[in-house]
């Protein structure tokens, strides 16, 4: 089964997979997949503009192969904001969208404290581009408290 796990930055995407994925499933994260390329010490989010694009390469040919095998295993794919033709990709694939989704509030607390000012438009653009585009299949919170 394929599980895109969506949500603005900070929701808990991260914290979803892990509840839910097996030691012998595949999880794409961009983060993860960037913080795997670069030198010790780097930074866990917030990844200069050549790291970013080197990992963006990365988790292309690591989706491209790991939907080869999902009769074989789970994959957990991260992706904040899916456009349209991902979506019609996903669809096509059979996956199961997960909305992780604290709320506005959290979320802003949460990018506060832990990320660069930057990515206040980010969760700006994905509540905006979230509430047009209506609910999504599963929406949950990242930890059941």
């Amino acid at each position: 089964m394929l599980y895109v796990v969506t949500g603005p930055p900070a929701s808990g995407k991260s914290s979803w997979i892990t509840a839910h994925a097996t030691p012998r499933d595949i999880v794409i994260d961009l983060d993860r997949i960037a913080v795997a390329l670069t030198g010790p010490g780097a930074p866990q989010w917030n990844h200069d503009a050549i790291v970013q694009r080197v990992a963006q390469r990365a988790r292309f040919a690591a989706i491209d192969e790991a939907v080869k095998h999902l009769d074989e295993v789970d994959v957990y794919l991260i992706h904040t904001m899916p456009g349209p033709k991902a979506r019609a990709r996903y669809r096509r694939l059979g996956a199961r969208i997960v909305v992780v989704d604290p709320g506005e509030e959290t979320v802003r607390e949460r990018v506060r404290a832990m990320r660069s000012p930057a990515m206040d438009r980010v969760v700006t653009r994905w509540y905006r581009e979230y509430r047009a585009a209506g609910p999504a299949p599963t929406r949950q919170a990242s930890r059941q408290w």
